[in-house]
């Protein structure tokens, strides 16, 4: 009886140690997991400060690898389509709620794409459509970053007609195969009207709380161990009183 009595307490005590053996595994992934996705944050911080200290580069000249570029001001020459525009809804600016305005632009080598032409305020109400700037007739040249599309949102967007009077479609973003694998956050160009008054933000460049969650998974994993020591220091004092052999 004492010896069924013995192994039950031996396979209760294995998994209890396997319990905590996991637990403590568990916590060190998420460290690991934590701690890399904090240097995969640093390493996108360092490449867009990098990319934007560089020198302007023309636009003509970047056939692909898109993603090389991301973040760097490019120039490029070309003309609006001002019947080809959506506004980016739930854009925020300072604390007041309104829309990133994308123009589709076609560039003098033929590309078409969406340039960004900053933020505007929402209008009174979901029916009235907020003011947008004309965009300028005939050639235009563009100083901008350049942004890989998978960037802009996915879904259908209020467009606009050319005299922005009104909302009167839903246009997809994603949706035209004429679009290059890029868009442009428009920053100034050749004529003073080009120039946002509030253009597209680059995101903060923070590197974020993963370093210091990966710590607080260690200790955690730390709170175990020492849980577990509590357990079985009180399980030998009590073994001891009652004179048998204590549980590991």
């Amino acid at each position: 009886m004492s010896g069924e009595r013995s192994s039950e307490k031996e396979s209760k005590t294995l998994l209890k140690n396997l319990v905590t053996l996991l637990l403590i595994l568990g916590c060190l992934w998420a460290s690991q997991w934590q701690f890399q996705r904090g240097i995969d944050r640093q390493d996108r911080n360092q490449a867009i400060e990098a990319q934007l200290t560089l020198s302007p580069v023309e636009l003509k000249n970047i056939k692909e690898d898109f993603a090389k570029y991301e973040w760097r001001t490019v120039t490029t020459q070309g003309s609006f389509d001002p019947t080809n525009q959506i506004l980016l809804k739930n854009r925020y600016f300072e604390g007041v709620y309104g829309y990133e305005v994308l123009t589709r632009f076609t560039a003098t080598d033929g590309r078409s794409f969406w340039v960004d032409r900053g933020w505007v305020k929402a209008g009174k109400d979901a029916t009235t459509a907020p003011v947008v700037s004309p965009t300028p007739n005939g050639e235009v040249s563009l100083n901008a970053r350049l942004r890989l599309d998978r960037s802009l949102p996915q879904g259908a967007f209020f467009a606009l007609p050319a005299s922005g009077a009104g909302m009167i479609s839903k246009l997809n973003a994603q949706s035209d195969s004429t679009s290059e694998g890029f868009y442009l956050d428009l920053l100034s160009g050749s004529q003073p009207a080009l120039t946002p008054a509030v253009p597209a933000q680059v995101p903060e460049l923070s590197d974020g709380p993963h370093i210091a969650y990966s710590l607080q998974w260690i200790f955690f994993g730390g709170l175990i161990i020492y849980g577990r020591i509590l357990i079985w220091r009180g399980q030998i004092l009590t073994s001891k009183e009652l004179g048998v052999e204590p549980a590991s």
